[in-house]
C-alpha cells in the first residue's frame, strides 16, 4: 500500500502554468465565493436547454449533474425522478468496470465475521511470538492490512457516489454516515467500514428512521466506535448513550438531563459484539431465552443492568433486549427528534441556517408519518425554499465527486484512490472524523483561503488529466489526456446559468486544460 501511495501523489496536483494575470484574475474570482458572493447570471435558456430551477433542483438532488441524470430528468420530469428515488425504484446498474473494482476490494466482498475471524487469528499468532524484529514486521503487516481494508471502504463509497444512479441516495448514504459518525482508526473499525456503509447505513438510508437508529445500535462499528461493546453490569460506559441522544437522535439543549444518560447507559448494558474466537458461549437455562444475536451483534443477559428505570419521565420495567427497543421508541418520538433531525437533512440540502417554517413542516411529516424518511425528504423538495434560498457552498466531498462526475461524464475509472487523497487535503477524509460529531454540513466551514487554494489545485489535476484516474494501482502506465469539459451535458446544463464573472475567467484561458481548470474551479461549480 505505501509503494502505491508514493507512487501516486507526487502526480495528483501538479502546477499549473498559466500567465500571472490570468491566475490572478481567477483567483479573484473564485476567493469571492469566500465572502458568499453570487454574481449576477445569464438567465437565458432555450428549449434545449435546463432551466436555471431545474438545474439547481438537479443540483441539490445529487453530487452535481451527469448526462444521464439530465436525461432522467427529461423523462420522468421532476415529480416522476423523485418519486423513483424515494422509492428506491432507480434500478440501473453499476457499468461492469465500477461494479468489478467495488466487488474486487477484499472489504467488500469478505463477510465481517470472516474478516474479524481472520484478524484475532493473525493477533493470536503474533501474540505467540518472541520479542523481535519477526513480531514487529509482522505487527506492521497487520497495520497495514487494517489501512488496506479501509481505503477499499473508502474507495467503494466513493464510488458509489459518482456512478450510482439513485444520486438522492447517494447523498443521503454520505449524510448518514457523517450524521452516525465512526472514526477509522480505532480497534477494529477499519475491518468493520465497509459493512458499516453496505449492510447498516445503506439498506435504511430511506427507510423510516427508528430502523436506521436500530441498525447503528446493532453494528460493530458503532458499538467499538463508541464503547458500548465494553459496557456492562457494575462496569457502565455511557459514552454511547450521550451521544445517541445528543448527535443521533435529540440534539443538544433537547431537554434531557444526566440521569437520562445514566439511565439509558442500564438499559444498553449487555448490547455488544459475539466473540469471534470460535469457542461456545455457554448460557443456562434462564439466559439462553434472553440472548439476543444477528450476525455479529450480540445482546448478552450476563452483562444486562435487569433494574426498572426511568427515561425521559417514561418507566421502563427491566427485561432485556425489550427495554432498548422501547427505549429508542421514546426517543425517537420525542418532538425534538423530529425537529433535530429535520433540521440537519435541512441544512445539508437547503441552506446553511435552514428556514424555520420548511424544517417545522418537515418535522410534522416527520411526526406525522413516523419517522418516515423518504416522506421527511419530499416535504423539503416539494418546498418552494429548496429553489428559493439562494445558493449555497459545498462540502469538499460534494466538491469532489461533483467535479469528477461533470468532467468524465459516466466514463468508468480505474483508480479511486486519487479521490481518497483529494478529501484528505481538503480536510474531509471519509470515517477521519475523530470526534463523533461529524463532519460540519454548512458552507461556512469550508471557505478558508487554504481551502479555497487546494480545490483550486484539485481543478488543475483533473483539469489536465493529472490524476491517474485511469491508471490502476500499481500500474507504471499513465494514461494520457485531459477531459473535455465543452460538452452537449456542458452548453445545454451548465453554460446558459454561468455568471458574467466566469465566462470573463473562461475567455481568458490559453488552452482546454486551463478552460477545465476555470471552469471546475470557478464559484458557479462550488456552489449549488
Amino acid at each position: 500500500m505505501r509503494s502505491r501511495t508514493a507512487a501516486i501523489r507526487p502526480i495528483l496536483m501538479l502546477p499549473l502554468r498559466v500567465a500571472p494575470s490570468v491566475l490572478l484574475a481567477c483567483a479573484v474570482l473564485f476567493l469571492a465565493a469566500c465572502a458568499g458572493t453570487s454574481p449576477r447570471q445569464n438567465t437565458t435558456t432555450t428549449g434545449a436547454t435546463l432551466s436555471r430551477d431545474d438545474l439547481t433542483w438537479l443540483r441539490r438532488d445529487g453530487f452535481g449533474v451527469d448526462s444521464a441524470d439530465v436525461a432522467r430528468y427529461r423523462t420522468q420530469g421532476r415529480d416522476g425522478l423523485l418519486n423513483a428515488q424515494l422509492a428506491d425504484q432507480v434500478h440501473e446498474p453499476l457499468s461492469p468496470p465500477v461494479a468489478s473494482l467495488i466487488h474486487g476490494y477484499e472489504a467488500v466482498r469478505t463477510p465481517l465475521p470472516q474478516l474479524l475471524a481472520g484478524l484475532y487469528g493473525t493477533q493470536q499468532q503474533i501474540n505467540a511470538m518472541p520479542a523481535g524484529p519477526d513480531k514487529d514486521a509482522a505487527n506492521k503487516a497487520l497495520q497495514q492490512h487494517g489501512n488496506q481494508l479501509m481505503q477499499e471502504a473508502r474507495q467503494a463509497e466513493l464510488l458509489q457516489a459518482v456512478y450510482g444512479p439513485n444520486q438522492l441516495k447517494e447523498q443521503l448514504v454520505w449524510f448518514w454516515l457523517n450524521h452516525f459518525s465512526v472514526y477509522a482508526p480505532k480497534g477494529r473499525i477499519r475491518w468493520e467500514l465497509a459493512d458499516y456503509e453496505q449492510r447498516v447505513i445503506r439498506p435504511h438510508a430511506l427507510g423510516k428512521f427508528r430502523d436506521l437508529v436500530m441498525a447503528t445500535l446493532e453494528s460493530p462499528a458503532m458499538l467499538e466506535y463508541l464503547d458500548n461493546a465494553q459496557n456492562a453490569k457494575g462496569h457502565v460506559n455511557e459514552n454511547y448513550a450521550r451521544e445517541l441522544m445528543e448527535l443521533h437522535t435529540l440534539g443538544v439543549g433537547a431537554g434531557y438531563t444526566q440521569q437520562d444518560v445514566q439511565q439509558l447507559a442500564l438499559i444498553l448494558t449487555g448490547v455488544g459484539i459475539a466473540p469471534v474466537d470460535g469457542k461456545p458461549q455457554r448460557f443456562n437455562a434462564k439466559a439462553a431465552p434472553l440472548v439476543v444475536q444477528r450476525g455479529l451483534f450480540q445482546f448478552n443477559p450476563y452483562r444486562h443492568d435487569f433494574s426498572d428505570k426511568v427515561l425521559l419521565g417514561r418507566h421502563i420495567k427491566g427485561g432485556g433486549y425489550a427495554e432498548v427497543r422501547e427505549a429508542v421508541d421514546i426517543i425517537v418520538h420525542q418532538p425534538a427528534c423530529a425537529r433535530f433531525i429535520s433540521r440537519q437533512l435541512a441544512q445539508y440540502f437547503v441552506a446553511d441556517t435552514p428556514p424555520p417554517a420548511l424544517v417545522a413542516r418537515m418535522a410534522q411529516t416527520f411526526q406525522r408519518t413516523d419517522g418516515d424518511i423518504a416522506a421527511v425528504l419530499r416535504t423539503l423538495f416539494d418546498a418552494p425554499e429548496l429553489l428559493a434560498n439562494g445558493r449555497q457552498f459545498m462540502d469538499p466531498t460534494r466538491f469532489v465527486v461533483s467535479s469528477v462526475r461533470l468532467a468524465y461524464d459516466g466514463k468508468p475509472i480505474a483508480n479511486a484512490l486519487p479521490l481518497l487523497y483529494w478529501l484528505d487535503q481538503l480536510g474531509e477524509p471519509l470515517y477521519g472524523r475523530i470526534t463523533p460529531d461529524g463532519w460540519p454540513l454548512d458552507g461556512a466551514s469550508w471557505t478558508s483561503s487554504g481551502q479555497l487554494s487546494t480545490r483550486f489545485d484539485i481543478a488543475a489535476a483533473i483539469g489536465n488529466g493529472n490524476t491517474q484516474l485511469f491508471t490502476p494501482p500499481g500500474s507504471q502506465t499513465r494514461q494520457a489526456g485531459f477531459p473535455m469539459l465543452a460538452t452537449r451535458l456542458y452548453y445545454d446544463a451548465i453554460e446558459p446559468h454561468l455568471s458574467g464573472a466566469a465566462r470573463g475567467a473562461l475567455a481568458k484561458a490559453q488552452s482546454q486544460q486551463e478552460w477545465n481548470t476555470f471552469l471546475l474551479a470557478s464559484p458557479d461549480l462550488n456552489y449549488r
